[in-house]
């Protein structure tokens, strides 16, 4: 199945999981610190709303970057929905989907390369996990969307070297 097919019969939770993972994946574009999305993973493991937590989250990422992964980013962030339901939800999940496969495509240095085809399969492999509907789909989302952050965050860092 493709990930727009995957996204269009994602449940609520499975679009927040996901738009969540997209968002935690392209942290150190920003500079942010690994653990700044924490309590939205909580709300999501314990079905908690997630609204209160969002401001103070937005407050405590980085803004100092101007660049066009950087941006896309922080409109990932600042889009987060307050509600974990309606078509906001799904406006935002695949929206998070697009801007995250462009910003991996933005630091690859061969089209279609490595680095965005991995963020594709990490994408797919969330949206699938949830759509079974497994006991501890959120952990394992989190531990593929660590993956993926530490896979950027490399990445990031290698270029800042290479502009030192």
């Amino acid at each position: 199945m493709s990930l727009v097919e995957l996204i269009a019969q994602s449940d609520e939770r499975g679009l927040a999981v996901s738009g969540l993972a997209c968002l935690d994946r392209c942290l150190p574009v920003l500079g942010a610190p690994d653990d700044v999305l924490r309590p939205l993973w909580a709300s999501l493991a314990e079905d908690t709303p997630w609204g209160p937590l969002i401001g103070p989250v937005r407050e405590s990422v980085p803004r100092g970057d101007d660049g066009a992964a950087a941006r896309l980013a922080l409109r990932m962030l600042d889009a987060v929905p307050a509600e974990r339901s309606g078509p906001g939800l799904r406006a935002w999940a695949d929206a998070c989907s697009v801007a995250a496969l462009q910003i991996h495509r933005t630091l690859d240095p061969a089209a279609d390369g490595p680095l965005a085809s991995g963020e594709l399969r990490r994408q797919t492999a969330v949206l699938e996990l949830l759509a079974r509907g497994e006991a501890g789909g959120v952990r394992r989302a989190l531990d593929l969307s660590t993956e993926g952050r530490r896979v950027l965050r490399a990445v990031v860092s290698r270029r800042e070297r290479g502009r030192v």
